[in-house]
Order: C-alpha cells, then structure tokens, then sequence
C-alpha cells in the first residue's frame, strides 16, 4: 500500500535517514512521493534536484531551512489523506 510506504518514508526523513526515505519514494508515484523525494534531496543537500521534485508535486520550494517544518507538513497531510 503506497500510504504505509509514504508514512515509512516520513518516519525516515523525521529521524534523519534520507536514504531509506529515498529508496522508498523513489518507487512511488503522486504529489506526496514527490513532495518528499524533494524532501529528500534537501537534506541531502542537491537543491537543483529538490526543486524539480517539488515542482512535480506541485509545491513551492521552501529552502532548506524548512526541512523540518516540511516533514512535520508532509506527516500532517498523509494523516489528512482520504486512504489513510
């Protein structure tokens, strides 16, 4: 179910562990996966990329000085989610 692959992602970006954020989104589809794809690349630190995957998520890119504000955003909107 994509919703506990975007929750465990979440759950990885919230402890700091892009990594596993990544391999998980990165098989993903929708404005969410891509949302934190580009989370993922913030932390990471490739902002060019960050930027393209907010984009497809139809987002204004923060900066990278939102990491945190955007994780806690993204947690909040997979809780919202109609099939979570």
């Amino acid at each position: 179910m994509a919703d506990a692959g975007l929750a465990r992602a979440v759950e990885h970006l919230a402890a700091g562990d892009w990594q596993q954020a990544h391999a998980i989104v990165q098989g993903l589809d929708g404005a969410l996966a891509a949302w934190l794809h580009g989370i993922v690349h913030t932390i990471e630190g490739d902002l060019d990329n960050a930027r393209y995957w907010y984009r497809k998520a139809h987002r204004e890119f923060p900066g990278a000085g939102a990491v945190t504000g955007e994780i806690t955003a993204a947690r909040a909107a997979l809780a919202s989610s109609p099939s979570a």
